[in-house]
């Protein structure tokens, strides 16, 4: 894993994706991401191109250009996940996790552990930005409930990155590590646990979370 690798590095190989159309066509599932879990072992984005059409290109479980569009976006989801979460590391008052591979816990901050979550701002909430905006617990509650139905369902604490653009090309903003880097510092910055959003989703066990806000 290239945790090494420049921001500016990062960046520009997630653009690469920018080329492609962004459409899932096939819902994201366990099975499909078990053939492709490839992605996590390759940063090239030309390499990752490649991968594909070895593995999959006259393969006829699959619809070639499905399983092309649904491997690069896992890849695109997914490095830009690892880039955030190491911005949100190399704040002095975030210390990583211990467990590289725990799923539930990317980092700590003020001895609160969170995973974080980069997420388009979503339709099925059926409330406009603003209202979303004025009302961020009602949205948190609503990720919760109807995302990570797979393998990353889980009720632990949670930050999340809202990504809206206003030219309706949200999925794009993932790509865009440094405009997110200042986001997230500016986020830490001033970080206050007692502003957290709290919730008891199951049983008596308390889960904290907050909405880190990004809007072009």
């Amino acid at each position: 894993m290239p945790i090494g690798f420049p921001l500016d590095i990062r960046e520009q190989e997630l653009k690469k994706r920018w080329a492609f159309p962004y459409d899932w066509g096939q819902k994201q599932n366990d099975a499909w991401d078990e053939q492709t879990d490839f992605i996590y072992h390759i940063f090239s984005f030309d390499a990752l191109v490649k991968e594909v059409e070895t593995r999959f290109k006259g393969d006829s479980t699959f619809k070639y250009e499905e399983i092309f569009t649904y491997t690069l976006n896992r890849w695109y989801n997914f490095w830009s996940a690892k880039a955030v979460e190491k911005i949100f590391c190399l704040h002095p008052t975030v210390k990583a996790a211990m467990d590289g591979r725990d799923r539930l816990r990317d980092f700590r901050i003020d001895d609160i552990d969170f995973d974080h979550k980069t997420s388009i701002y979503p339709r099925g909430f059926n409330r406009d930005l603003e209202y979303g905006k004025a009302h961020p617990r009602e949205l948190i509650e609503w990720f919760y409930t109807h995302q990570s139905q797979q393998r990353r369902k889980h009720r632990e604490n949670r930050i999340f990155i809202v990504l809206y653009a206003s030219d309706g090309q949200h999925w794009k903003l993932k790509a865009e590590l440094h405009w997110l880097e200042s986001l997230v510092r500016t986020y830490l910055d001033g970080f206050d646990a007692s502003k957290l959003h709290r919730f008891t989703f199951e049983g008596k066990k308390e889960t904290a979370a907050d909405v880190i806000w990004a809007v072009t």
